[in-house]
């Protein structure tokens, strides 16, 4: 018997806890987007109102030559006013980035009950989880995704339990991206005039997440949102669009040929290009120099979008907090210190408000 999507409770059974995810509904010939998921009008996305970001992509290959100082100035700037930066010449190899995207198709266009063998509280594995949208329980209005998230605690572990679509292409991916984060993390450093310890870099980066997301056609992407308004919790992520693309940030501040503060600009697909997200923590770090991307994603009603993103996060027994350096020279700390694990349960404890997460560690001036 059909599950009844004008009935709350039904769809949220059929969606949510059966594991068919967004994906099931809309195969069963879906013709409009049920209550649930319709989005309040000030968080739906206006695709004619919004510029498409036209910054040519960073070359990282550039760092090791005679314009090293001009890259980190490009980087730094972008982390500064933007939070975020296209990259090419990145070290992964384009085939292993093709090959990713054919994996989350493949993935995503199993039978439901394949994919379910992955819920939360029936996986195989603690670090494999296959939902969708983000907080389903506590959103007033739910997301237009269905993920799998990985967590990599060794090679082995991810061989064993991954979804075997994607585990080797995965692991590939996660590899050849982790030197070049590094590489980031080190040039974010220098602009800042701060050196980190091998051993303080790796708490910084030493839990890594990869993801993979599915956005399904939609009967109306005007309604709906994909991802909510958000920042990422981690210290960078790493972003692989499709061609399709729906990614939109806000503006930090004014920024000739982007946009002005405020502003949702999309960021169009480039070939070959990683997007590089500054996270939360990276903020919190650089006493708010630099800033986390506040972004989005829009549904298509054309065709089914995939996004892979890499999450590099802090250890959850990792301090993070304003680096003393960047106190010393600003006088004043804007965030106070606090055990990631902390700030990362109340992340995933609350659903997509903008940038509210940084609300948990943020000093409120008097």
């Amino acid at each position: 018997m059909a599950p009844n999507f004008d009935d709350g409770d039904s769809l949220y059974n059929f969606v949510v806890r059966d594991g068919n995810g967004v994906k099931g509904m809309v195969d069963l010939g879906l013709e409009k987007v049920p209550e649930q998921y319709i989005q309040p009008h000030h968080e739906r996305i206006d695709k004619l109102k919004a510029s498409s970001y036209d910054r040519p992509p960073i070359d990282l290959s550039m760092l090791d030559g005679p314009q090293h100082c001009q890259v980190v100035g490009l980087i730094g700037e972008a982390a500064e006013r933007v939070g975020f930066f296209q990259i090419v010449n990145h070290g992964v190899p384009i085939e292993v980035l093709e090959s990713v995207k054919s994996a989350a198709h493949e993935f995503f266009g199993q039978a439901p009950e394949k994919k379910a063998v992955y819920r939360k509280g029936v996986s195989p594995s603690p670090y494999v989880k296959y939902g969708t949208s983000f907080v389903p329980e506590k959103e007033k209005a739910l997301e237009w995704k269905d993920y799998v998230s990985m967590v990599y605690t060794s090679d082995g572990e991810a061989l064993e339990f991954w979804p075997n679509e994607c585990k080797e292409v995965a692991l590939e991916f996660l590899k050849a991206s982790i030197s070049m984060v590094r590489r980031i993390l080190e040039v974010l450093m220098e602009k800042l005039g701060v050196t980190l310890e091998e051993s303080r870099i790796d708490g910084l980066i030493g839990l890594k997440m990869f993801n993979m997301n599915f956005y399904p056609t939609c009967p109306n992407p005007d309604l709906t949102v994909g991802v909510g308004r958000h920042s990422d919790m981690g210290t960078l992520t790493v972003l692989l669009q499709d061609g399709i693309g729906g990614l939109y940030v806000k503006m930090e501040e004014d920024i000739t040929g982007a946009g002005k503060k405020g502003e949702w600009v999309e960021i169009p697909p480039i070939p070959g290009a990683l997007v590089i997200n500054v996270g939360d923590t990276l903020q919190i770090l650089s006493n708010g120099k630099y800033k986390s991307a506040e972004h989005r994603v829009r549904t298509t009603s054309t065709q089914s979008r995939v996004s892979i993103p890499i999450f590099t996060i802090p250890r959850p027994n990792e301090k993070i907090g304003p680096l003393p350096q960047v106190v010393e020279r600003d006088g004043v700390a804007h965030y106070r210190e606090v055990v990631f694990e902390e700030y990362m349960n109340n992340f995933f404890g609350n659903a997509h408000e903008g940038k509210k997460s940084l609300d948990f560690a943020q000093i409120n001036s008097s």
